[in-house]
């Protein structure tokens, strides 16, 4: 009976303990919120994933622009839905099935499978591939296939009335240096009375992705002392076509840079590229945004006021709850085949992406693995904290503002941060 009331008092007084600190802790955050301006819009919510213990709750449902945040989810659904592990490609083919003597007597294909960071290098590496096969002479036409996405390059084809004025390049299945050629423009420099003139490095974006590339495998190929019968073209790859080689990228390697440096270019080709996984066909919007919201769904994560038009969080009409965003870092969290190549992919705050200049030299730095978000009057910032105990919490915020500057936002997004760390 004495060790029975024992153990009873023991928790009695560690729930105590443990309210009168999740007092004190609610107390410090609301005081760092008293220094936004009035009008702020705010969602924040704090959790502790191993005691579903709410640390701190505020419009946790209200559905909100979260900016760059959106990459969660579609880094989140991609890892779950391919796993870490799985190849994006980009490969040559053949559909002649009987090469002898070093002649292909058909076409020469390039098909993209949403590998976002094929380069020129790349390129070189597949055409050197081909020749130490031996092959001397292609008979027919070098094509470009880009159809395991849509035609539709911009986002603005295919959300309806978009607003953003964010322009990235094509987003397309089969892509090279990013879609980009580097060009040399002349420019007239005026100073005081002088006139000149200096050549300034820009990019130009690639109109017509496939064409483009099959163009260029056909120009590296004849310098390689490769005949080519025909002339490049676009079009779509016969599906018993035969794989000479490839250039393959893992799924986790490209999701680190998307979340660590926000790479806009890259997280709509994966947004694409996991509709097509998905669906099992042509990788479009509509299927990436059903392979989001079924992730939700299949997860029991709250879904209403949720909605993703795309992958980055570019687009005004991307809306989602802080309440779906934890709910996504938790799932994540127990994921134990995913979980950590989705943590390394997140920016370390005072260490690298788009953290490495925050919370510096703070107790919160490199023991906060999040993603930021900025958006002309929206900041957020959601991720995981280790805490001076070494528990781990799971946070994500969201402030909708038309006072100040996102940094002045950034800076009570550290202050939250770096007072959940020292919690004792």
């Amino acid at each position: 009976m004495f060790i029975k009331k024992t153990i009873i008092l023991f928790l009695a007084i560690n729930i105590q303990i443990f309210s009168l600190s999740n007092d004190l802790i609610k107390k410090r955050i609301d005081e760092a919120l008293t220094k936004l301006p009035p009008n702020t819009k705010i969602a924040i919510l704090i959790f502790d994933p191993l005691t579903q213990d709410t640390i701190y709750l505020m419009n946790h449902t209200a559905s909100m622009i979260p900016a760059s945040n959106t990459k969660i989810f579609t880094t989140a659904t991609a890892l779950s839905i391919m796993g870490g592990n799985y190849p994006l490609a980009t490969k040559i083919l053949t559909d002649d099935k009987n090469i002898t003597n070093g002649i292909i007597n058909g076409n020469l294909y390039i098909k993209g499978y949403g590998n976002s960071l094929f380069t020129g290098q790349d390129l070189d590496d597949l055409v050197q591939s081909l020749k130490s096969q031996g092959i001397k002479k292609i008979s027919g036409y070098i094509i470009g296939d880009d159809t395991f996405f849509d035609d539709l390059y911009s986002r603005s084809d295919w959300i309806s009335d978009e607003t953003a004025n964010i322009k990235l390049p094509p987003i397309s299945a089969l892509v090279i240096d990013r879609n980009r050629t580097i060009v040399q423009r002349r420019v007239r420099v005026r100073k005081k009375r002088h006139t000149s003139y200096q050549n300034v490095t820009a990019f130009k974006d690639i109109s017509d992705p496939p064409l483009y590339l099959a163009q260029l495998l056909r120009e590296k190929l004849i310098d390689n002392g490769i005949v080519v019968g025909k002339t490049a073209m676009k079009g779509e790859t016969p599906s018993k076509a035969v794989i000479l080689t490839e250039s393959k990228i893992l799924l986790k390697d490209i999701i680190k840079i998307i979340n660590k440096r926000s790479d806009n270019f890259l997280a709509e080709c994966l947004f694409k590229t996991l509709g097509a996984i998905a669906s099992g066909r042509q990788g479009n919007s509509f299927y990436s945004t059903q392979a989001v919201l079924n992730f939700l769904k299949d997860n029991n994560i709250y879904s209403e006021g949720t909605s993703v038009v795309d992958g980055s969080g570019i687009s005004r009409y991307d809306f989602v709850t802080v309440g779906a965003i934890v709910g996504v870092l938790e799932k994540m969290y127990f994921d134990l085949k995913n979980y950590q190549d989705f943590y390394n992919s997140l920016s370390i705050a005072g260490v690298d992406g788009t953290l490495r200049n925050r919370m510096q030299s703070s107790s919160a730095e490199n023991e906060f693995h999040g993603k930021t978000g900025t958006l002309n009057g929206v900041s957020s910032l959601s991720g995981y904290l280790k805490t001076g105990k070494g528990e781990d919490l799971i946070i994500s915020m969201i402030f909708d503002f038309d006072k100040k500057g996102a940094r002045y936002y950034r800076g009570i997004e550290n202050d939250i941060v770096e007072i959940l760390t020292n919690w004792e």
